[in-house]
């Protein structure tokens, strides 16, 4: 039986899709912020899930797993109609991962409610995804959300064919960290007519374009750049032994995010957040088992 905690804030609130990756061999927990949320709390940054699971058994396995993970289940939604999503996932070339995402799903009609807005403070983290807008009740309510005054982090998350370029504009116009990885860079560029020059000038026009102070670029193996208003930090990567990619850059931008709150030189943050990226790409899955201390000795090792 699903019985929700007691809301109360948190200094992080992710929001959008919860599900299950169904997987060649089983299912496992995910969606991006659920993923994101999990690290999180590892990491000791208390955060809360604003999503909808079906009234049904993958989403009281879910809701119990929260439970037990300590993320805040108060703004977790129970639609009585439709079921918990689940992902078809598909391994390619033994770590890369491609997916079959269901629709319509229980988080697609996530409600408008009063404790979103109220809770949102400027001190606070309101972490999103562009999937979640892919059905008008979520996207309504992700709208509300972002004209509240909690920093704004946004991981644009492309999966084809749930891309709109009206929607993705006014995400991006919203936000005041974004996240790419080179793909997706490059696509938005395409998207909006800008550079298909260097990074650094793909990201100013990005910056220019919707108004937004910090960016992001994830590359894998080859590290990540942090561009902050005018400055840049870029970071090398390190060659690790990869279990599998899910969920390392959902991990990569918890990292980023626990840092950031920290106010940790910009520098230091990329590399925390390099360094947890690599770490969960060792492991199985988008939330395995692991001490803080065990991510912490393994991202010195590999600066």
């Amino acid at each position: 039986m699903i019985n929700k905690s007691n809301y109360s804030p948190t200094p992080a609130t992710c929001y959008g899709e919860i599900l299950w990756d169904v997987l060649p061999d089983g299912p496992q927990p995910g969606g991006a912020p659920l993923n994101v949320a999990y690290h999180l709390n590892k990491l000791g940054m208390g955060t809360s899930l604003i999503s909808k699971i079906g009234r049904d058994e993958n989403g009281q396995k879910l809701f119990d797993l929260m439970e037990k993970w300590g993320i805040n289940t108060g703004l977790l939604q129970i639609d009585e109609q439709y079921e918990t999503s689940q992902v078809i996932a598909k391994m390619n070339n033994g770590n890369e991962v491609s997916y079959e995402i269901v629709f319509p799903v229980a988080w697609d009609f996530i409600d408008q409610s009063e404790h979103f807005a109220r809770n949102a403070k400027p001190s606070n983290y309101l972490i999103y995804g562009s999937l979640a807008s892919r059905n008008e009740t979520s996207r309504n309510t992700l709208y509300n959300l972002l004209e509240t005054d909690a920093i704004k982090v946004f991981d644009i998350n492309l999966r084809p064919p749930f891309i709109n370029q009206v929607q993705l504009s006014h995400l991006l116009s919203k936000t005041d960290i974004v996240k790419f990885n080179e793909a997706e860079l490059g696509m938005v560029q395409i998207m909006f007519g800008g550079s298909l020059k260097g990074e650094t000038e793909k990201v100013k026009f990005i910056q220019d374009r919707f108004k937004i102070p910090e960016v992001i670029v994830t590359k894998g193996e080859f590290g990540a750049s942090y561009y902050k208003y005018d400055k840049s930090y870029n970071v090398w990567g390190n060659e690790v032994k990869v279990n599998d990619t899910i969920g390392s850059g959902d991990s990569f931008l918890a990292a980023f995010i626990a840092s950031h709150q920290m106010g940790l030189p910009p520098k230091t943050i990329i590399k925390n957040a390099i360094g947890m990226g690599a770490f969960i790409a060792t492991k199985k899955g988008g939330c395995p088992e692991y001490e803080i201390e065990e991510y912490k000795k393994f991202t010195e090792q590999i600066f």
